[in-house]
């Protein structure tokens, strides 16, 4: 326990607490009108200590600059490409505006302002930021105040609770089997590409990755096990996005087109190559580059090669397949997911299900009003040696 001592002060008697904190340092408020209040706030410390709440008060004033290197350092569970991205938002619009403020001087309205000048240009940049950047802003600032909470630094997090803008998803684009065709007859040397990723739904990153000895020719099947990303002008190889390698069907009619491209290649060699051998980088990165020159000869509107992997869903589902296939196929986490990105393809399922419903009730209708037929009369038979 802690101790209680009186002071002489120029406003008349006060008192003093003395106590230690759980690391074992000492510590001491002052300033209490009566021995009731320090009595009270000495009680108060010790329940928190045994509990495991006790805050400190000079652990409150770390800045969010000082946490937040801490915090970026620590998301090594994220891939390469994700860390730039978390990174550019820490920089650009976290750290100017946070950075020097004490996590104890935080409140809840401060940040539903600073969310809401993020949405609508009032963060001194002047131009309204997306949904989805605002949500990635924000979630730094909670996530470096979610570790303050966790390490005892702050009660609770003054960041959790704000209104956030509303995501709206962009809408997908799908190409029909005739204009994926067309856009790989005018992509030359790298049409077999354009048409494996329109018919098997593989990312960009997956398919420049991909070397001969990932592909079953027996059996029809890309094993993606490696995806090769662009961060930061460089080419970076790791797992496939979520960190899991899958098996992917391909047609029969890719089959030929296939072989000529692993043809004379040894098994580590990769099967879409650049033009020194490296891997190729997303088309998409650069203006006029030859997959927007292939657009424009199929005469076929802008396009991100994204949507291909939107295209491959598309064909599929139409093709009869059923979300969980067109899950496994695209690498989704859960067949929830595939369904919340792609609700649009299974429209004609809705539309089966209510015409199936009213068959079923026709049927049972029916059924209930048929009249009942009466039941044959009973005949009794008497055997005749019987007396």
């Amino acid at each position: 326990m802690g101790s209680i001592e009186a002071y002489e002060s120029a406003s008349g008697r006060r008192y003093r607490v003395r106590y230690r904190k759980p690391d074992h340092s000492q510590a001491n408020k002052r300033g209490f009108r009566t021995k009731r209040d320090a009595e009270l706030y000495l009680a108060s410390v010790e329940v928190k200590k045994s509990r495991g709440d006790y805050i400190d008060a000079s652990e409150a004033r770390a800045t969010i600059g000082e946490l937040g290197e801490q915090w970026m350092t620590a998301q090594t569970h994220l891939k390469p490409s994700s860390v730039a991205v978390v990174e550019s938002a820490w920089r650009l619009h976290v750290r100017p505006v946070w950075g020097n403020r004490a996590i104890g001087e935080i409140r809840h309205s401060d940040v539903q302002q600073w969310v809401s000048g993020l949405s609508v240009g009032g963060d001194g940049f002047g131009k309204a930021k997306s949904p989805a950047l605002v949500h990635r802003c924000y979630g730094i600032l909670a996530g470096i105040l979610d570790v303050a909470v966790r390490d005892h630094r702050l009660a609770s997090n003054p960041a959790r609770g704000v209104s956030l803008p509303r995501k709206v998803s962009k809408e997908h684009r799908y190409l029909s089997h005739q204009q994926l065709h067309r856009l790989a007859e005018a992509s030359g040397g790298n049409a077999t590409l354009i048409l494996l990723l329109g018919y098997t739904g593989v990312r960009w990153g997956e398919a420049s990755a991909l070397r001969v000895k990932d592909i079953d020719l027996t059996r029809r099947r890309l094993h993606i096990v490696e995806n090769a990303v662009f961060v930061r002008g460089e080419v970076i190889v790791g797992s496939p996005k979520t960190h899991k390698r899958r098996s992917v069907p391909f047609p029969a009619f890719l089959d030929g087109a296939l072989r000529d491209a692993v043809h004379g290649k040894t098994e580590t060699n990769l099967v879409f190559p650049g033009r020194f051998g490296e891997h190729q980088t997303t088309p998409t990165i650069r203006q006029n580059s030859w997959f927007d020159k292939a657009l424009v000869a199929a005469e076929l509107s802008p396009m991100t090669i994204h949507d291909l992997r939107h295209t491959t869903a598309s064909l599929a589902v139409s093709a009869g397949a059923n979300v969980k296939a067109v899950q496994r196929m695209l690498g989704h986490a859960s067949a929830a997911m595939t369904l919340d990105v792609y609700a649009d393809l299974f429209n004609d399922d809705l539309d089966d299900v209510a015409q199936r419903l009213d068959e079923a009730a026709s049927v049972a209708l029916d059924d209930a009003a048929a009249p009942s037929q009466p039941e044959a009369d009973s005949v009794t038979t008497t055997d005749p040696s019987d007396p």
